[in-house]
């Protein structure tokens, strides 16, 4: 099957298994998404993730999700940048999620960071998602 938005896709398995409690969520692999796991992981928003591979080559990404006290550690998750309509954004205008609370995905030609590795190294790019 045909995804027109690979992350949001992503995105949205993340929600779904979090909203039925589950521990992992599988999804296809690409670079995008593995980076994007990098920086959830990074930030302490999921627990890690795994490639896996697939009988049709392609392999798959296996992601652990995290809970606290039985909630998940995701409480928002929204795509920002959609194939639809692209959203960049200099290093001063990125915005801060939740008064710094949240995070900011970023696309940037260093590659995809956090707001505040962005800020620190001064650059702006697409913004992906943002993440409370």
């Amino acid at each position: 099957m045909s995804v027109n938005d690979p992350l949001g896709d992503m995105l949205t398995r993340i929600r779904n298994a979090q909203a039925r409690g589950k521990s992992t969520v599988s999804t296809p692999a690409s670079k995008l998404r593995a980076w994007v796991l990098d920086v959830l992981a990074s930030e302490g928003y999921i627990r890690g993730y795994e490639r896996a591979s697939t009988d049709n080559g392609q392999g798959e990404l296996v992601i652990s999700l995290k809970y606290y006290e039985g909630e998940p550690v995701i409480r928002e998750l929204k795509r920002v940048s959609k194939p639809g309509r692209r959203v960049y954004m200099g290093v001063k205008e990125i915005p801060s999620v939740r008064n710094g609370l949240g995070v900011s995905i970023v696309s940037t030609p260093k590659g995809v960071m956090s707001d505040a590795a962005a800020r620190s190294a001064n650059v702006g790019g697409e913004v992906l998602c943002t993440v409370f």
